[in-house]
Parts: C-alpha cells; structure tokens; sequence
C-alpha cells in the first residue's frame, strides 16, 4: 500500500490543539484508507513540496509565492473564535501591558520582531499595515527574526521587543490553553483580514479527490465534536488560489508605499 504524508503543523500548541489536530488527521486517514508515511526530517518546504503528500496545512504567503502552481488546495478552514471567522482571519498587533505607547504610530522606532520573513500573519499583514506610517523605507529602529509566533511572544514578555503582529488563531488557542504565553500583554491594532491558511495536497492529486479529502475532513470534523470545539473550527470551506489574492493585493499596496521589506 502506498505511503502518504500527512502532518499538520502550522497548530501544534498549546498541547490540547496538537492533540485534537492529531486525533482528527488519525481519523480521516482512518476513513479515507490511507498509510501514514514518516515525516520526521523532512523540512515544511520539502513537506509541501512532496509528491508523497497527501495532507497538510500550509501558510498562505508561501502558498502565493514558492508554491503557486506546485501545490493543489483542498480548502480552507473556517474557525469561529475571536478575530476569526468565516474562513478569515487577521493578526493581532500587541505590546506589553505596561509600555505607555498606546496607539501604531507611537511604535516608529521601537523594536519590532517577526516570526519569519515568509509569515503572512507575522510579516506581510504587519508591512500592509505599518506601511502607510513608514518613514523613508523604516518604521522600527530593528526587526528580528524569533521564528514562530510564541517565540515572538516571548521577547514581548521578555523585553526583548516591543511590537509583533500574532495569527489571531494562535492567540486565541494560547489565550484558551496556556494564558500566561499572553499574560500583561495588550492589543495595540489589527490587520486587514486574510483568508485563513490553506490545506493543500500534492498537485498529481485530482481536483474531484481534493473535494472527497474536504468531504472527508469535514465528516470526521462532525465525529470529533470535543475536538472540532478544541479547534475552534466549523468546516473546512472550498477554496482555490484566487481567494488568496488579497495577500499578494497587501504586498504590493506597502510596495506602493515604499515599504517593501519590513525594516
């Protein structure tokens, strides 16, 4: 029988999200007969890219970016929490509690941090929305790199950054799960929304299978209330690449501005 790969790893925390998502992907590969083949080494480009795989979740910048084209979409999830609903979501601009600075503007100069330059939620919707305050191609003093939004999350409490731009879902997950990753902080400003981020399979896969792997998630989405309610996630909706153009539209909306890379 063939092997497929199957991970979804964009969610992983706190540790009742992993385990609802891990218990949900055990089910639908259950219904839809298929071999988990072993992911471990394998980086998320290499994961994405496979012809091997079968089912994954991937970030919606990259999706318009290094996997246009490469990659087929089964859809998009529809969560209902805070700041997330209808198959959007945005991201929460936050500070610590404590800095006086209560509006966006008062942040130019500060020290801003993101997950990742590729980060939609991290990156590309922080630029959309700095962009129009920017100060010849700046608005920090420095930007770092911390590598995913809880680390991001860390040097705000730590004082190792002022300002970073947080995937409502996580925050929601973190402020359900693990309160004290979002304790003494304050949400300074929000994005524009974005279509949440895309499940994808293997471009080989057949448009009709993608919607059976939809039909599927959604089916045992309904088995698993406990964890569709840890999730926060109603239905996993049709989606295709031109539901995702509005995050190439922010890109170059702050490139119109003159602030093409978030510095």
């Amino acid at each position: 029988m063939t092997q497929h790969l199957a991970e979804l790893l964009m969610y992983v925390a706190p540790e009742p999200v992993r385990q609802a998502n891990e218990r949900w992907l055990s089910r639908i590969l259950e219904r839809l007969g298929a071999t988990r083949r072993n992911a471990g080494g394998l980086s998320l480009m290499d994961l994405w890219l496979s012809p091997h795989l079968l089912l994954t979740q991937t970030c919606g910048y990259p999706l318009m970016t290094a996997l246009r084209g490469r990659v087929r979409i089964i859809g998009r999830p529809r969560y209902e929490l805070p700041d997330a609903s209808g198959g959007n979501h945005c991201s929460l601009l936050l500070s610590r509690a404590d800095d006086p600075r209560r509006t966006l503007p008062a942040f130019g100069g500060s020290r801003g941090v993101i997950n990742g330059e590729d980060s939609n939620s991290g990156m590309n919707l922080l630029r959309h929305r700095l962009a129009p305050m920017h100060r010849e191609g700046r608005f920090f003093a420095s930007v770092g790199i911390s590598g995913s939004h809880r680390e991001s999350l860390r040097w705000l409490r730590e004082d190792k950054a002022d300002l970073a731009a947080i995937d409502s879902v996580t925050f929601a997950y973190l402020a359900r799960h693990a309160e004290d990753e979002v304790a003494n902080l304050r949400i300074v400003g929000r994005s524009a929304f974005s279509p949440t981020l895309p499940y994808i399979t293997a471009p080989a896969v057949t448009e009709h299978q993608a919607g059976h792997i939809r039909q599927v998630m959604n089916q045992t989405l309904q088995e698993l209330p406990d964890a569709a309610e840890i999730l926060g996630l109603q239905e996993i909706l049709p989606a295709t690449e031109s539901d995702y153009q509005s995050i190439l539209d922010y890109q170059r909306e702050a490139e119109d501005l003159g602030f093409g890379r978030l510095r």
